[in-house]
């Protein structure tokens, strides 16, 4: 069967909604902090060359940007299709590719010709370098877009902090461009010391963070659920992070090659106001938002919230469907979603929330939500007596339901 014919059983077998397979992804340079559901010992499952699985990506149809050992569609997001009695699989892009405005609305295609944001858990022991995202304008020079990107810490996957539940973002407001540059010039000269000039911030579970791109941050060890840009270029501007040496060629990372060694051109990707602003954490620190009144949804057997709804690029929302109850949720995007708690069902899909999973394995814990079916209203019954579903919504740019003042 034809990925276009696959791409049209799998909308039509969900009425608008499709199922995703879980969507490992590695990093060399990180140590898993064991909080997204992975079976212990399938977190090296693709050897210890490749580093541990500390990520997993949401409606995915970004490849993951992993170095010369990356997997064939590693980070791309897989469509669950049943064919007879066979289950296949097509990518989430190929899928948006051949249904267009079917899948993702007619307002996106139109603008992007694709799906072009994705959502992920980070799930590290320790802290990440502090590195940055870059903007449209250097990102282009290789190729790719601009990332902004922000996290949400959910409390059901952070049940303890890790090594060191704080982040660092930017500077701190007196320090210089000089001190800045000098830090990058010591990156081969063991630890560069650059977290020293900037400051950081406890990470409390239940609240989140906007970032732009140009930011510097070096994030913490919650578990984060992190809505993004579809785009995964970035540089590494710390040079020890966690007792663990930051290889040289990660600070020259997405720098066009007759840049490098160019100290004066990676000073150049910093957006320098926004990282020295001393009102940062009031601009960019998110505490979750109603998106209507709190008894009116109890009312109705549901809470919703606005998680992330700082950018245009994307939005997030948290839902909580109560025990024993019944609601229809209409939104006027397409989405993708992650169950974080709770079981039931959602029109016709079990969806569930698994306690382990073995790498390879399917699960009914994600999915994707076309424009049309968000717009017609999905029903979600939670079959427990005593939990409560929740799930992660993860939206595209320009959702018409975010107005927040």
């Amino acid at each position: 069967m034809k990925t276009k014919q696959l791409a049209e059983l799998a909308i039509d077998q969900g009425n608008g909604i499709v199922r995703l397979a879980p969507n490992w992804v590695p990093r060399s340079f990180c140590i898993p902090g064991r909080r997204i559901k992975l079976h212990p010992d399938d977190y090296y499952a693709l050897g210890g060359e490749r580093g541990g699985i500390d990520e997993r990506w949401f409606s995915s149809t970004t490849p993951a940007d992993n170095g010369p050992l990356t997997g064939v569609d590693e980070g791309l997001s897989q469509v669950v299709v049943k064919d007879g009695s066979t289950e296949r699989r097509i990518t989430l892009r190929d899928a948006v590719s051949e249904l267009k405005g079917k899948l993702i609305g007619d307002r996106l295609w139109k603008e992007y010709k694709c799906w072009p944001m994705y959502s992920k858990f980070f799930d590290n022991k320790g802290p990440l370098p502090h590195h940055i995202h870059h903007r449209n304008e250097h990102a282009a020079k290789v190729g790719q877009m601009g990332k902004p990107e922000a996290y949400y810490f959910p409390p059901q996957a952070n049940n303890y902090g890790g090594d060191f539940p704080y982040t660092f973002f930017g500077f701190q407001p007196h320090v210089t461009k000089d001190q800045v540059k000098e830090c990058l010039m010591n990156f081969m000269k063991g630890d560069n010391r650059i977290t020293s000039i900037s400051q950081a911030y406890r990470l409390d579970p239940g609240t989140g963070w906007d970032v732009p791109p140009g930011i510097l941050h070096a994030p913490g060890s919650l578990c984060t659920y992190e809505p993004q840009k579809a785009s995964d270029v970035y540089a590494m501007y710390q040079s020890l992070t966690n007792h663990q040496i930051v290889p040289q060629e990660l600070l020259w990372k997405d720098t066009p090659k007759e840049q490098k060694g160019d100290f004066d051109y990676l000073m150049s990707i910093i957006d320098w106001d926004l990282n020295v602003d001393p009102d940062f954490a009031k601009k960019h620190f998110m505490r979750p938002l109603p998106v209507d009144g709190v008894p009116k949804m109890e009312s109705k057997g549901y809470r919703e919230h606005w998680i992330c709804y700082k950018s245009d690029a994307f939005s997030a929302k948290e839902l909580t469907v109560l025990p024993g109850r019944s609601v229809v949720i209409k939104d006027t995007a397409a989405y993708g979603l992650i169950m974080m708690q709770g079981h039931g069902t959602m029109n016709q899909w079990k969806i569930e929330t698994p306690a382990l999973i073995r790498y390879g394995q399917l699960t009914n814990d994600e999915f994707f939500v076309s424009e049309q079916a968000a717009k017609e209203g999905v029903k979600i019954t939670n079959l427990s007596d005593s939990d409560p579903i929740v799930m992660l919504k993860h939206f595209g740019p320009g959702n018409p339901d975010l107005k927040i003042s």
